[in-house]
C-alpha cells in the first residue's frame, strides 16, 4: 500500500492505514450513537418509579444475555469474519435505538420494555465485542499496536464524554430525538465497518465444543499476571463504580437535571481522554505493576470524595480524576492482553474478558443500585470507595508477580523450539 495522500496524511501514523482509520470511525459512530441512548434511558427509567433498583435492574439485564453468550462469540469470532461478526452487531443495536423510539412515543411508563431492550443490548454486545476488540491488532501495522489500542480507547471515550452532553441536551428536545439521532450514528458506523476492505480468514480450525470454548479460560487462569490484573478490574469497578447512581445523585442530591446528568456521565471519559493522550506521549515504561495497583487505589479514593460530594463541580472533578486513573489502568490490562495472548485465542481470551468487564460495569450497576437501596446512596458510594481501596493492598500480596512487573513487554510468549 502507498504512502497516504491529502488530509489522511496530516494524521497520526496509524490511522494513515485506511483499515483501521474505518474502524476507528465507527468506534467513535457507534459509541456516541450508545452514549446519548444511556442518559436517555437513565432519566426514563429512574422516572417510572425513582427507584434506584430499578437503575440496577437495567444492568443486571445487560449482564445477564451476555454472561451466557459471551464464550461461544469469542470462539466464533476465531473461526469466522471478525468484521462480519463486528456488522452483524450494530445492527442489532439500531434495531435497540428503533424500538425504544417506540416506547418512548407510548408513554415509556412500564419498566419492562427497557429491560428487554437493555437485555438485547446485552446480546449485541457479547457478539459484536470480542471481535470489534480484536480487529485492531489485525489492520494495523505490528509496530504501531500500542498506538493503535491507545486510539482505540481514545476514540471511545471521546464518544462517551460526546455522547451523554448530547445526549442530554437532545433530551429537553425529547427522547424520541435522542434515540433517532443513535440510529443514524449506528448507521454510519455500519457503513464504514462494511467499507473496511480487511474479510480476516478463519482464525481457528476447531469446531465448536466446550473444550475449544474454553481455551480462553484455561490460558488466563495459566497466566497469573494476566489473571490477577483482570480480576482486580472486576472488583474494583463491582464495588468502586457509581456511575450508575448518577441520576440519583444529579436529581436528588445535587439538584439538576438531565443536561447536568449528561455532565456528570462525561466527567470520566474527559479524564480517560486526558490520561489517553498523556500516554501516547510519555507511556509508561517502568514498574508497570506497581503504577496499576497504585491508580486503581486512586480510583477508590475518589469515588468516595464523589460520595460525599455536594457540589456538581466537586463531584465532576472526582468523576473526571477516576476517569483518568482508570484509564492508566485500562492501557496496562489491554496491552497485557495484546502481549501475551496469541491471534489464535485471542477471541476467545476477550471474550473472558469482556465478561469481566461486564460483570464489573453492568453486575457492579446492579450491586449499586442494590446497595444503594438498602443502604443509602451516599453509604453505598462511599464503602464501595474504601473496598477498592483495600482491594489494591490486599492484590500486591495475592499476585506478587503482577505487583513486581516492570515492563509490559518481557509478557510476550517466547517462540517454541
Amino acid at each position: 500500500m502507498g504512502a497516504p495522500s491529502g488530509w489522511r496524511s496530516h494524521l497520526p501514523p496509524v490511522l494513515q492505514h485506511r483499515d483501521y482509520f474505518l474502524l476507528w470511525l465507527s468506534i467513535i459512530a457507534s459509541g456516541f450513537g450508545t452514549q446519548m441512548a444511556a442518559v436517555a434511558i437513565g432519566w426514563q427509567v429512574y422516572s417510572i418509579h425513582r427507584s434506584a433498583l430499578d437503575l440496577g435492574l437495567i444492568g443486571l439485564a445487560e449482564f445477564l444475555p451476555l454472561l451466557c453468550l459471551a464464550l461461544p462469540a469469542g470462539h466464533l469470532s476465531d473461526r469466522f469474519s471478525r468484521k462480519s461478526i463486528y456488522a452483524i452487531s450494530t445492527v442489532l443495536q439500531m434495531a435497540v435505538l428503533a424500538v425504544l423510539i417506540v416506547v418512548s412515543i407510548t408513554g415509556a411508563d412500564k419498566l419492562w420494555p427497557f429491560l428487554a431492550l437493555a437485555a438485547a443490548t446485552g446480546a449485541a454486545a457479547a457478539i459484536g465485542t470480542p471481535p470489534a476488540r480484536a480487529l485492531p491488532a489485525m489492520v494495523a501495522p505490528f509496530e504501531l499496536i500500542s498506538n493503535a489500542m491507545a486510539l482505540r480507547s481514545i476514540a471511545f471515550q471521546a464518544a462517551v464524554v460526546g455522547g451523554p452532553a448530547l445526549g442530554g441536551l437532545l433530551f429537553t428536545l425529547s427522547p424520541e430525538i435522542v434515540y433517532g439521532v443513535g440510529v443514524g450514528l449506528l448507521g454510519l458506523a455500519l457503513v464504514a465497518i462494511g467499507r473496511m476492505r480487511t474479510t480476516p480468514a478463519p482464525q481457528n480450525p476447531e469446531p465448536l465444543s466446550v473444550h475449544s470454548v474454553l481455551a480462553g479460560i484455561r490460558f488466563i487462569r495459566k497466566t497469573p499476571v494476566l489473571l490477577g490484573a483482570i480480576t482486580l478490574d472486576l472488583f474494583a469497578v463491582l464495588f468502586g463504580g457509581a456511575i450508575a447512581l448518577a441520576p440519583v445523585f444529579a436529581r436528588t442530591i445535587l439538584h439538576t437535571g438531565p443536561i447536568g446528568l449528561g455532565i456528570l456521565r462525561s466527567a470520566p471519559a474527559i479524564g480517560a481522554i486526558t490520561a489517553g493522550i498523556w500516554m501516547t506521549r510519555r507511556p509508561l515504561k517502568r514498574h508497570e505493576g506497581r503504577k496499576l495497583l497504585m491508580v486503581v487505589g486512586a480510583f477508590g479514593i475518589c469515588m468516595v470524595v464523589f460520595g460525599f460530594s455536594r457540589s456538581l463541580p466537586l463531584s465532576f472533578a472526582a468523576l473526571l480524576v477516576s476517569g483518568f486513573v482508570d484509564m492508566i489502568s485500562m492501557n496496562v490490562r489491554g496491552t497485557t492482553v495484546a502481549v501475551a495472548t496469541p491471534d489464535g485465542l485471542r477471541g476467545r481470551v476477550l471474550a473472558v474478558e469482556m465478561v469481566f468487564i461486564s460483570a464489573s460495569n453492568e453486575l457492579g450497576a446492579f450491586e449499586s443500585g442494590a446497595a444503594a437501596a438498602l443502604f443509602g446512596t451516599v453509604a453505598s458510594v462511599v464503602a464501595g470507595g474504601g473496598i477498592t481501596i483495600g482491594l489494591a493492598a490486599i492484590w500486591a500480596k495475592v499476585f506478587p508477580p503482577l505487583a513486581n512487573i516492570d515492563r509490559l513487554e518481557t509478557l510476550r510468549p517466547q517462540p517454541a523450539g
